[in-house]
């Protein structure tokens, strides 16, 4: 598991979650204790020289797994759209062909489900009133499609409501919502309106980054929405529900 700087430094639960889907699905899932971040944030921001070095600890670290799962889509969208275009700016031949080959097992969480077990069902329980938000690079870089929504409409309990906009993005875009944070303040505006129009317990999504920003928003209007990573859902069992 790549667990991501972001989650593990803010929302460690989506780790634990991913764990305990995973090993109630029989896998024996590894965290290699030496990594860092993948270098999104300093390539997106224009600092693609100091990413160089992340990138290669990334390889290194997670080359010799079966099946690399990331509980974040944004990171995975780094690692697919713009780690080949480093590793050959480099010139460096051996970690081209390294990255090459470690890329096709690396999964954000859901697509990893879906797409290389071909599960949708995974055991769960949560019996909350949940909307799902389609966060932009899990939806347009990965293309997850109706994954995610049909792995919660499996879950036992749910009661899955959609919202408007489904498609719209909810104005994070890391740097992006400090930089522009009025353009941002506006989406996310929109984004909740759209949240508390399902009256819906739980937003819930792919990405912890998309849903920071979203509970911002909701816990400035006091509406008692929580969010929650899909994880943390799917990792739901009827005997733990009195601590969800």
């Amino acid at each position: 598991m790549f667990i991501t700087c972001y989650n593990d430094t803010l929302f460690p639960e989506t780790g634990r979650a991913v764990v305990r889907v995973l090993e109630r699905l029989g896998h024996s899932v590894e965290f290699p204790a030496g990594q860092t971040c993948c270098g999104q944030m300093h390539y997106n921001t224009g600092y693609p020289a100091e990413a160089m070095p992340l990138m290669r600890r990334v390889v290194d670290q997670l080359y010799e797994a079966e099946a690399v799962v990331v509980p974040s889509s944004s990171c995975v969208a780094m690692m697919r759209d713009h780690y080949p275009k480093m590793a050959h700016a480099s010139g460096d031949a051996t970690l081209v062909a390294r990255l090459q080959d470690l890329l096709p097992r690396v999964f954000e969480f859901s697509e990893f489900l879906t797409k290389r077990l071909g599960l949708y069902d995974v055991g769960a329980y949560y019996p909350h009133r949940v909307t799902y938000h389609a966060s932009c690079h899990g939806l347009r870089n990965l293309e997850l499609g109706e994954g995610p929504q049909r792995l919660l409409q499996a879950v036992r309990g749910i009661d899955l409501v959609q919202i408007a906009g489904l498609e719209q993005c909810c104005g994070f875009g890391g740097t992006f919502a400090v930089k522009n944070a009025a353009v941002s303040g506006a989406m996310l505006a929109e984004k909740a309106s759209a949240v508390l129009g399902t009256g819906a317990e739980v937003c819930t999504a792919c990405d912890n980054s998309c849903l920071m920003h979203i509970q911002g928003a909701l816990h400035r209007e006091r509406s008692g929405v929580k969010t929650r990573h899909l994880a943390e859902i799917l990792a739901g069992e009827e005997i733990s529900q009195s601590e969800a």
